[in-house]
């Protein structure tokens, strides 16, 4: 393992304070929801603070994987317990701590009990209980070496996502109680379903790259492919690279595989519809960074032009459907599966501007899309309804939440002085640098969501003032706590993006160095 290798176990606590956090929290007696509510907090911003811990001690020149732990688990398979991050995983874990303390503030009431309905498939103790364990999987995604243990964390995080998309959904449904019910349990099923195919076709690429290399271990086996001690047919490489790809690619979510995400965004709550996309759908783009390109070079850069196609029409395809979108949260998925192209299209671009820029996106879209989201959904709350005709005038009522909901779209679009923007403008330049009909192609993805963001803004927040809506409370104390540190962070970070780079840009130059590749030069005529 790595020469940075810790005693203290910093990784492994980072991850068991949520899991040990979701079983407290599940065990508080049913008449105690507040207090469940309040250990749920406690413990996400006990891990944001453990979070914080391992940013502080990542030396981003020091070795590729820091902070490392390394146990036998399953010793005559060859599995071993190791955790180790580099740049990009020190990102997104402090990302997700980041991203939970504000999603258990937003779903606040979101798992009480309804006098109308059965309380007994809202336990609020079990919603946050869930949301807590998600976070302890995705982190410990984030840090896993081994293959193995990675395949089992990436699968066992469907599980408690299954129950809060199925089991808590957003009770602003314009139909009956029974139909809100089969939408949400059609939205669970789907995201399973579609998830454990792309999981079980990894499972075969897995079990093949054991047969190949004879263990598991991410650093082992990248070790000896770069020293020429272990060579793969071209074949064999190809097609466990599509086993891993595939899975990958549902997650993520990328075209075609992607049509899970709107109906279970759709159907969940907004905290949990951003637990979805600004958390949990980042495993796959990480992991295609992380597993793809450092196990499997050559074939990641065989498969890179069709990559790109596809990455290029979920930019192109995702924006068009936003822009037709009748329903908030609809219209929020699709521009996340646009934002998610782009991050792809990054990754692949095989250059250090479009993997930083991809990197970059990770982040900085789940900070705009949380906040966009959350803001959503304490509007769809308010009004009861997801529908975008049965709102206008908003900000004339509530002029806190329509520009707070403002600062999210014009994040959203990437507007500069936004965090976003670096990020897609660095995506932007990767690509054109390498293949510029591509960058060209992409550039067509921001006029787009300009278009669907404005027009989003225009329809719910001007205009007369519908008589559904003059009465809707702008704001309160709970919900500026959630918002007010998120659109700080987009500004922060959109003039000041030097604290993210600095930590992504070593663990980029690793990856490029992993696929041979170097940054083509600009081609310019001397002068005469």
């Amino acid at each position: 393992m790595s020469e940075s290798s810790t005693v203290f176990p910093l990784l492994t606590v980072t991850a068991a304070l949520p899991a040990a956090g979701a079983i407290l929290t599940a065990a508080v007696p049913a008449a105690r929801r507040t207090a469940a509510k309040w250990l749920a907090l406690l413990v996400s911003l006990g891990t944001l603070v453990l979070a914080g811990f391992v940013a502080v001690r990542f030396e981003p020149d020091g070795a590729r994987y820091q902070l490392t732990e390394s146990h036998a688990w399953i010793e005559d398979f060859g599995v071993r317990y190791e955790l180790g991050v580099d740049g990009i995983g020190v990102a997104l874990i402090a990302l997700t701590a980041l991203l939970i303390p504000f999603i258990v503030l937003a779903g606040w009431h979101d798992a009480d009990p309804l006098e109308t309905r059965s309380r007994r498939w809202r336990p609020t103790q079990g919603f946050f209980a869930l949301i807590l364990m998600v976070e302890a999987m995705v982190i410990l995604s984030f840090a896993a070496t081994d293959v193995f243990l990675f395949y089992i964390l990436f699968e066992a995080m469907l599980i408690p996502m299954y129950f809060l998309i199925g089991g808590f959904g957003d009770r602003a449904h314009t139909g009956s109680d029974e139909n809100a019910a089969a939408q949400r349990s059609y939205a669970a099923v789907k995201f399973l379903l579609y998830n454990l195919v792309g999981g079980l076709i990894m499972l075969a690429a897995v079990i093949g790259l054991y047969v190949v290399a004879g263990n598991f271990s991410l650093t082992e086996i990248a070790e000896a492919r770069a020293s020429g001690s272990l060579e793969m047919a071209t074949d064999t490489e190809r097609l466990l690279f599509l086993g891993f790809f595939f899975a990958f690619a549902v997650k993520a979510p990328l075209w075609p595989l992607h049509t899970w995400l709107p109906n279970a965004m759709g159907e969940a709550t907004a905290p949990v519809a951003v637990l979805i996309t600004a958390v949990v759908d980042k495993v796959g783009t990480f992991a295609m960074l992380r597993f793809c390109l450092q196990l499997f070079p050559e074939a990641s850069k065989w498969a890179t032009p069709v990559i790109i196609v596809l990455a290029l029409i979920s930019i192109v395809y995702g924006a068009l459907l936003a822009v037709g979108q009748r329903d908030i949260k609809r219209l929020v998925a699709y521009a996340s599966i646009s934002h998610f192209g782009f991050i792809v299209l990054g990754i692949f671009a095989m250059t250090s501007q479009g993997q930083s820029g991809a990197t970059l996106y990770m982040v900085n879209h789940g900070i705009s899309t949380a906040a966009l989201m959350l803001v959503a959904g304490f509007l769809i709350t308010r009004r009861g309804s997801r529908l975008i005709a049965d709102y206008g005038g908003v900000q004339k009522v509530a002029p806190v939440l329509a520009g707070t909901f403002l600062v999210g779209g014009l994040a959203t679009l990437s507007l500069p002085g936004l965090a976003p923007f670096v990020s897609e403008f660095l995506v932007l330049v990767g690509t054109f640098a390498r293949y510029p009909v591509a960058g060209i192609i992409a550039t067509t993805g921001i006029v787009l969501a300009a278009l669907y963001t404005l027009v989003l803004y225009q329809r719910t927040m001007t205009g007369p003032v519908k008589e559904e809506v003059r009465a809707m409370p702008d704001l309160k104390a709970r919900e500026l706590v959630v918002v007010a540190p998120l659109i700080a962070l987009l500004l922060l970070l959109g003039v000041y993006p030097k604290p993210l780079t600095e930590i992504v840009d070593p663990a980029v130059r690793h990856t490029m160095s992993d696929v041979q590749q170097k940054d083509p030069r600009p081609e310019v005529e001397a002068a005469k």
